[in-house]
């Protein structure tokens, strides 16, 4: 693919608090996206490897918008490959997920399978019938494999890239974020249930939502209301690069910082009027030692993982067209809940997902934007919070996660 990157550089004289709205809309962005982000050196989300526990299960998922299966092979190793006949291109796997008894995969077209590293191990016909037909003499079964990903298991997270320089998974996160990527998976996990959301915008203004700490404030009327996350409770951002977390205390709002929120007069301030019918959907439980309530981790440029109360999910941004992308969401809690903990968790993914108490309000918000700077892709965006800087920092009021985000875009996309 050859893309004149010269064409896509940003406005004269801009920088990342000035993003260009042809980043959201130009389809040549978004094929220069597929192979400099996706097909580079980065780490994809792929599945959780509670999701391919056996030998022979499989998960059907993808890195940018490229198909790939993952594999628990019949030697209990984690394999992926992508999801493309060596013979056609047809897709080989057609389900979601499941289990191979075998450890086969066959294409539905001709019929060649695969192993569940992807290595081919059969084609119908090779020698032909009654003497006729077949394949050449040389054909070399070896040469036609399925084209593997190199994948690695990361506290029961399975990783996977294209790129055999993308540097090991602790570094390419980054000291500080890693740190919290390991708070949340301190120990072995099982997923209780699944959501998938499809949204009519781009992908990276949802990467910009879940990195803007102070929008739930103004966004998000039950996160205010109920004091979830308020952008005056005790918080604040980690920043590695293009990958960032956010983090904040429930409950530790000053009285100061509250009056000046009431000043405000925001929509989504109410301290009367609103009520659930059960209570006990917010009677979470205190698990980290920490006393965070709320975590916001985001790891370019597929994973979202959540802490909010005793909700917990890794959200997976799957792109399908400058103005389409796909969000996954899995819910999970750990191998040693116990049921009162488990019930807790399942109540409170209503919080959470398509229709979430919560969340419902980002799918919207994603689209709002995309709707209107369809036109306008000269035009930038305003991402001046909290001023310049990129630093991560002890408050929820600014925009230096996003600002780092493109900084370290631009790097990579060469603009």
């Amino acid at each position: 693919m050859n893309i004149a990157v010269s064409e896509l550089k940003w406005p004269e004289g801009a920088d990342c608090t000035a993003v260009p709205y042809s980043m959201f809309t130009d389809r040549r962005v978004y094929d220069l996206e597929q192979e400099r982000l996706y097909r580079g050196p980065t780490w994809n989300y792929l599945c959780m490897e509670n999701e391919v526990a056996a030998n022979g299960d499989f998960k059907s998922t993808f890195i940018g918008d490229t198909p790939v299966v993952v594999t628990r092979t019949h030697t209990g190793e984690i394999a992926a490959w992508v999801n493309r006949c060596a013979h056609r291109g047809a897709q080989v796997c057609r389900k979601l997920r499941g289990n191979s008894a075998d450890g086969t995969h066959t294409c539905v077209y001709h019929q060649w399978s695969f192993d569940g590293k992807g290595q081919l191990l059969g084609v119908p016909f090779q020698r032909g019938l009654g003497g006729r037909g077949g394949m050449p003499k040389d054909f070399d079964k070896t040469q036609h494999n399925l084209q593997p990903v190199r994948v690695v298991n990361h506290c029961g997270v399975i990783f996977g890239t294209f790129d055999d320089d993308t540097p090991d998974i602790e570094r390419y996160l980054g000291e500080g974020v890693n740190a919290h990527f390991k708070r949340v998976f301190n120990r072995p996990v099982e997923v209780i249930g699944h959501t998938r959301q499809y949204i009519r915008g781009n992908w990276k203004i949802y990467t910009e939502n879940i990195k803007d700490p102070y929008h739930a404030s103004l966004l998000h009327l039950f996160h205010m209301t109920f004091g979830l996350y308020r952008s005056s409770q005790q918080g604040g951002i980690c920043n590695n690069g293009w990958h960032s977390v956010l983090y904040a205390t429930a409950g530790t709002d000053s009285e100061a910082a509250l009056t000046e929120t009431r000043a405000a007069h925001l929509r989504t301030y109410r301290e009367s009027g609103f009520t659930l019918q059960d209570m006990s959907l917010l009677a979470g439980r205190g698990e980290f030692a920490d006393g965070i309530t709320l975590v916001i981790l985001s790891a370019f440029p597929s994973l979202v993982v959540q802490q909010i109360q005793n909700t917990l999910a890794c959200r997976q941004v799957l792109p399908k067209a400058p103005g389409e992308f796909e969000l996954v969401w899995t819910f999970f809690g750990y191998a040693d809940d116990d049921e009162e903990l488990r019930n807790i968790r399942l109540k409170q993914q209503n919080l959470i997902g398509p229709a979430g108490l919560i969340s419902m309000e980002d799918g919207e918000a994603v689209e709002l934007v995309q709707n209107a700077i369809i036109r306008d892709g000269a035009k930038t965006s305003v991402i001046l919070m909290d001023g310049r800087e990129t630093a991560s920092g002890d408050h929820l009021v600014t925009e230096a996660s996003i600002r780092s985000l493109w900084q370290r875009y631009r790097e990579q996309m060469g603009m």
